[in-house]
């Protein structure tokens, strides 16, 4: 037994949003593996635009720094453009799961990963070597920090199963689904 005291989890707050919440915490890989063509395609852009104003810039008004002066400006400009690129395609991921923009195809692809899992009767949001306190502690830490990603890029990294959504549906529709599978037997 520990010595740290058990404290009540803190549920998460209910925020008032067009499209159903998915996730107000999701783990990184589920960010990044629901992403869409777009995120990609808007992410690249941004990573693109550091280095390509760095080098507009030179030739409207070049910098005249000489041979090898201008080589180490556009590595720190390309560095600071993935960055960039990334926190842009992934707080454009992450805003749909929150329902902040339109998320259809991630509910249905939720609702199938979750689905899925239910049948084979794995844990829902993975297995976690951290104790229930801990995994708490993480929730509350991590949650809905895709909002302020501009100020300070936080993902979540832990699995653990308090994410602001009543998981029964995900049950319920294994059971509607494994149902028809017997009717069609």
């Amino acid at each position: 037994m520990s010595n740290v005291e058990q404290r009540p989890f803190v549920p998460a707050k209910k925020v008032p949003t067009a499209y159903p919440l998915i996730d107000s915490d999701p783990h990184i890989k589920r960010v990044i593996g629901y992403a869409r063509p777009s995120d990609y395609a808007v992410g690249a852009a941004t990573a693109a635009a550091g280095p390509g104003l760095m080098l507009l810039w030179e030739r409207i008004s070049p910098s005249l720094v000489g041979k090898g002066g201008f080589a180490p400006i556009m590595r720190l400009s390309g560095v600071i453009g993935l960055g960039a690129g990334f926190l842009t395609f992934y707080q454009r991921s992450i805003l749909r799961f929150y329902g902040f923009t339109e998320n259809k195809r991630e509910q249905e692809m939720d609702m199938r990963e979750m689905v899925a899992k239910v049948k084979k009767g794995e844990p829902l949001y993975g297995e976690s070597t951290l104790t229930s306190y801990m995994q708490g502690v993480a929730s509350r830490n991590s949650r809905y920090s895709g909002v302020w990603l501009h100020i300070i890029p936080w993902f979540n990294f832990v699995n653990h199963p308090h994410h602001g959504v009543d998981t029964a549906k995900y049950y319920q529709q294994a059971e509607r689904e494994l149902e028809a599978e017997k009717q069609g037997q």
